[in-house]
């Protein structure tokens, strides 16, 4: 047979198009060093025995340790070790360095967080090409009720679980063509909910929602122009944008300075009682996401998206300009 062709970069692309988990494997060198790095290649073989398999390139500066190796470990990562799997991808560093580990079978090093971590004899080895293939015979593992990390098309994602396709609705009168899995009816019924456990406080400060809006805003920067204010709000509140800020400045919680244009600050007054109300709604959003748990940072995340697709210009006001980035880096 002729080997057919492939090119390189379409190759890798259509494999991108099968997700799989990120893992971290660690070992030691023969004086005692830890070594580690990310793969993707991790994968079952076998219950009984207990077995896995993952692939290291034969270009890798690790190579020679793995093969010498008589005990590594495995580490399914968690949906919020992003970080953790970019430090064991980047070479020339100190990947340990500042991680508290624990110490598995034959010394190696155990990374902590994880959604499952597996300790593992090496069982076989086998040539793959331009990798080579690890097999390991499991001795222990642990596991965590976590959400995993994926990795999908060259970039992270996020894995979450999904209702069953006959599942059906909550609500016998929401099953028409205005059902309760429609977007609007559950992005709106969420934020009406959430409030409604801040409506107290909020009362207390003699607050709307719109006003509450406005007056966390005013927290970004010591000074918001109108037309930073306008940019920001618009598509939320636009025309009662003014309203609210009107009403603020009435109740001394904010204060115009004119100067080439009419600009707004929060009096101390108003900082006082905008983080007050803030800490109480982040103190809200931690329940709440403790609840949802490992599917938390997936739904920040898809909101993120979401915003971002509907209204591009939403995050204008909350980005750090980049002349201040330069200056805090500098």
């Amino acid at each position: 047979m002729t080997a057919q062709v492939f090119d390189p970069t379409e190759f890798r692309k259509a494999l991108g198009t099968f997700a799989t988990g990120v893992t971290i494997i660690t070992t030691r060198t023969a004086d005692g060093a830890p070594v580690g790095l990310t793969a993707n290649s991790f994968n079952s073989v076998s219950l009984s025995p207990p077995l896995v398999l993952w692939s290291l390139a034969n270009s890798s500066a690790s190579l020679e340790i793995f093969r010498k190796a008589e005990h590594w470990a495995v580490h399914v990562l968690a949906t919020d070790q992003e970080e953790l799997s970019a430090r064991f991808a980047r070479r020339g560093i100190d990947k340990f360095a500042g991680l508290d580990v624990d110490t598995g079978q034959g010394g190696v090093p155990l990374l902590r967080g994880c959604a499952a971590r597996f300790e593992c004899r090496t069982a076989f080895q086998y040539e793959g090409g331009d990798h080579l293939i690890f097999v390991g015979e499991v001795l222990a593992f642990d596991r965590a009720e976590s959400a995993p990390l994926v990795f999908h098309g060259g970039r992270y994602a996020h894995a979450t679980r999904r209702d069953a396709p006959d599942v059906k609705p909550r609500n016998a009168h929401l099953a028409g063509s205005f059902s309760e899995d429609f977007l609007g009816y559950l992005l709106g019924r969420s934020h009406f909910r959430f409030f409604a456990q801040l409506r107290a406080a909020l009362d207390a400060q003699h607050l709307s929602d719109m006003e509450f809006y406005v007056l966390s805003t005013l927290t970004l920067k010591p000074l918001l122009t109108a037309s930073e204010l306008a940019e920001g709000m618009a598509g939320v509140l636009d025309d009662r944008r003014k309203q609210a800020l009107d009403s603020l400045v009435t109740a001394g919680l904010a204060a115009t300075r004119t100067g080439d244009g009419i600009a707004y600050e929060l009096t101390e007054h108003g900082r006082e009682v905008a983080l007050g109300l803030i800490s109480r709604a982040k103190a809200l959003e931690s329940q709440v996401l403790e609840r949802l748990g490992p599917d938390a940072p997936i739904l920040k995340s898809l909101l993120n998206r979401l915003l971002g697709e509907i209204d591009p210009t939403a995050a204008a006001l909350w980005q750090e300009p980049e002349a201040e980035r330069r200056r805090s880096a500098g």
